[in-house]
């Protein structure tokens, strides 16, 4: 397989691969059972859009924008598309109108596909796309899908337009964030996603243990992680695309399927250590107190393990038998005792909670990477995991430090460049092919990376103090269960504070079992109970930090954060300078002074 991903010309090819290596496996499904096909008929369905954007004027180059949840229709689209040779794109469906207008012009989109829901947002009169195909819906003035499928001309030569497609054309684009300002479009190839896949299967700790397996798609399409470990991976595998147009289903979808490869954010395994600790305190004494005595022998075993010491046979025998009694079933009630990759990203997550995922026998492999690098370049690997690190780089990726320590990357996965902006992509990328991440991290003597936090994010204290906000707050969201989102404020201050948001889910049981009647968010971020709770918590993460970054003050607000929201992305990362802007007032009276006046 790496030899084909080697030497293949797109992927397009790796895509006809596969259709011809398991044309009866099952390919794509929805988690609602609606829908499911299998590789022969993913590539036949494939085979008819691609002649049908053909015969709408689609062709090798032009830019298609994407808006849809979680369905087996994106992945029909955007697989006949790259056919073509055309760059499909997703935009997040958290977008505003304004956004989504900014980036159909940016991208030069002359074509839209999307749901009925999404029609609205899409800019009416100049800049608007000049085709729009809806997907679930027949709506005047639009294309069904149907219509596209089947309105290909008879003549078309769909096995010449693939493999006029090559390793160079830009296969999609991934507009950033934007935490700091506009969305930037990173451009990728079709050789940077292959050299990105064939650095995965030169690994023999993944690359057999990966194929043909089990996948979910349920974070946004937008986000290359996605794209990559839910689209582009399952071409290479043959594996099985299990979609979830609801987020909030994903869990009980994870029971339904028990994937191979799994990629949550740390707010996900969070949300999942909560409720399995949650489950061990509503079992009855004797249950629970077998239950506890399991999850305290995982974390003996684990910690042996991650010291590099074997354990007695006493311990070994005790692991075995919690592993029998309480382990592997719960990983079974989760659905990860299949999984053989279950992964943590775009953003650090707390080595308390990797160290709670190896104890119950989740091997959690924490990675790093970035759209501007083709999704992944560094990886935990199984059998080789060190908490508090992001891996070692892939093989083909060259990582080193810069005077400042920030982390350069160089080789095939560097990004072509940003959509028209040379200039920013020339600061990005130098003329030797390094590109500079934006991370401040240090490389230990065995290759392993660690992530001390974004360049821009640093917080420097009145004091002169460099910290990371990253570290403060995964300290106190390990050690609230009640919270949903934490920032550490610092920057030019004194001294360190928190801005908390509630998490509604955890929310809805503490409220039943306190008695508390008036569940608003107003109420409940005032309640004496909850700020005792969040109080403690701010006490145990204390523990852990040094004097410096400790919290000092904190403020529970009266409102939830949603992504795509002022403060969250689309991707759960927070979005400071907002947040700073916006919560001025709360911040300030943390700090003993009145915000200043305008």
């Amino acid at each position: 397989m790496r030899r084909l991903l080697v030497e293949a010309s797109s992927l397009a090819e790796i895509f006809q691969d596969t259709v011809s290596s398991v044309p009866d496996s099952v390919a794509v499904r929805s988690s609602d059972g609606l829908l499911a096909l299998t590789w022969a008929e993913y590539g036949r369905r494939v085979r008819s859009i691609t002649a049908g954007f053909a015969a709408l004027g689609v062709k090798r180059g032009d830019t298609v924008a994407l808006m849809m949840t979680n369905r087996p229709e994106f992945h029909l689209v955007d697989a006949a598309l790259f056919h073509l040779g055309a760059v499909a794109f997703s935009v997040y469906n958290t977008s505003t109108p304004e956004q989504i207008a900014y980036i159909l012009s940016n991208s030069g989109s002359q074509v839209a596909v999307c749901e009925r829901q999404f029609l609205p947002r899409l800019p009416d009169g100049p800049g608007s796309p000049e085709r729009i195909v809806c997907v679930d819906d027949d709506v005047e003035g639009t294309l069904t899908l149907d219509e596209v499928e089947e309105g290909g001309d008879a003549d078309f030569d769909f096995d010449a337009a693939w493999r006029r497609v090559g390793r160079e054309d830009v296969l999609t684009l991934i507009y950033t964030s934007g935490t700091t300002g506009p969305p930037k479009g990173v451009e990728l190839t079709h050789a940077n996603i292959l050299a990105n896949l064939a650095s995965v299967a030169h690994l023999p700790e993944l690359s057999e243990l990966v194929m043909g397996g089990r996948l979910i798609s349920y974070l946004p399409d937008a986000h290359l992680a996605n794209r990559y470990f839910s689209h582009y991976l399952a071409m290479v595998t043959g594996s099985s695309i299990t979609t979830v147009r609801d987020i909030r289903t994903v869990i009980d979808v994870l029971g339904e399927v028990h994937p191979t490869v799994f990629l949550g954010v740390p707010m996900f395994w969070y949300k999942v250590r909560t409720a399995v600790e949650n489950a061990v305190a509503a079992e009855g004494r004797l249950r629970g107190r077998i239950a506890r005595w399991a999850l305290s022998t995982g974390r003996k075993a684990t910690r042996n393990l991650l010291d590099g010491r074997r354990p007695s046979p006493l311990l070994r025998a005790q692991h075995a038998l919690a592993e029998r009694l309480v382990l592997s079933g719960l990983r079974t009630r989760i659905g990860l005792d299949r999984a053989v990759a279950p992964g943590t990203g775009a953003a650090p997550i707390a080595q308390e909670a990797l160290e709670f995922f190896l104890a119950i026998g989740i091997p959690l492999l924490e990675g790093w990477g970035m759209s501007e690098l083709s999704a992944i370049a560094t990886m935990n690997l199984p059998g080789d995991i060190r908490p508090g690190t992001v891996g070692r780089a892939l093989p083909g990726v060259e990582l080193r430090l810069a005077e400042d320590g920030e982390l350069l990357a160089r080789g095939a996965v560097v990004m072509k460049g940003y959509r028209r902006d040379p200039e920013k992509t020339t600061e990005t990328v130098g003329p030797d092919g390094w590109l500079r991440t934006g991370d401040i991290a240090t490389i230990d003597r065995d290759g392993f990376v660690r992530i001390v936090d974004r360049k821009k994010e640093l917080i420097i204290n009145s004091a002169g103090k460099n910290m990371s906000p990253s570290n403060i707050e995964n300290a106190l969201r390990v050690s609230c269960p009640l919270a949903a989102s934490v920032i550490a404020i610092g920057d030019r201050r004194p001294y360190v504070t928190a801005l908390v948001t509630l998490d509604p889910d955890v929310m809805g049981e503490f409220t039943v079992q306190h008695g508390i009647t008036d569940s608003s968010p107003a109420a409940l971020s005032a309640h004496p109970r909850v700020r005792a709770a969040v109080e403690a918590a701010v006490h145990e993460a204390n523990a852990k930090l040094s004097r410096v970054e400790q919290i000092k003050q904190f403020a529970v607000l009266p409102v939830y954060w949603e992504p795509g929201g002022d403060e969250l992305t689309p991707t759960l990362k927070l979005k400071r300078k907002p947040i700073n802007e916006k919560y001025a007032e709360e911040i300030e009276a943390l700090y003993g002074t009145p915000r200043p006046s305008d």
